[in-house]
């Protein structure tokens, strides 16, 4: 069996532009708002890419044939400097779920706008969110606050590996909802830092 890796043949114009050297960061592709279709074209322009399992869930649905179970893996994808995905995966066994995740997760990559939003610093370091933000996922809300440095996470731990894989090191948060459901905590969120992005800071007016 051969163990040399298939080369990759690009599906998509973007990434055959990752390819031919066209486009040499993800910030190009956000910046153009181009789709990201292939894990390839993550895997090339951003290889310190680390990932955590956030969950583990055995689930179960009912077909023609009977009950069918499978593992639901949730998984974090950052690079712990502005960039995050969230991911799901299902299969009946748990590599493959966590494989399947993390390519999900790699397709739903985002970038974070950091800062220090808090009066209390006042540092030009990006190691907090720069204003308040907001994210929600079913009954799951989460609100994000500037924190000054060495306040750390204060959040539950679904929570805190999505904002340490995004490259939050302070942060204050405020919670509402059923926060023990790891999937909605862990999208709220991801939401929650995809909307640092939706907003101006005012120095951008």
């Amino acid at each position: 069996m051969s163990t040399v890796a298939e080369e990759w043949i690009p599906r998509t114009e973007v990434g055959r532009l990752v390819k031919e050297g066209k486009i040499t960061s993800i910030e190009q592709i956000f910046e153009q708002n181009l789709p990201l279709m292939e894990i390839e074209v993550v895997d090339t322009l951003i290889p310190d890419l680390k990932h955590e399992v956030l969950n583990i869930n055995l689930v179960q649905r009912q077909t023609d044939a009977g009950e069918i179970s499978q593992f639901q893996a949730l998984v974090a994808v950052g690079n712990e400097d502005g960039l995050v995905g969230l991911g799901l995966g299902k299969a009946k066994q748990v590599r493959q779920a966590i494989e399947k995740a993390i390519a999900d997760a790699k397709l739903n990559i985002v970038p974070v706008r950091r800062g220090c939003g808090s009066w209390e610093c006042s540092c030009t370091e990006p190691h907090s969110v720069p204003f308040k933000v907001y994210g929600r996922s079913g009954s799951v809300e989460i609100w994000l606050l500037p924190a000054p440095k060495g306040v750390g996470l204060v959040v539950g731990d679904v929570a805190k590996a999505v904002l340490r894989l995004a490259g939050i090191k302070d942060v204050w948060t405020r919670t509402k909802g059923s926060t023990r459901t790891p999937v909605n905590f862990a999208k709220a969120t991801y939401n929650a830092l995809k909307n640092t992005y939706k907003f101006k800071h005012p120095e951008e007016w």
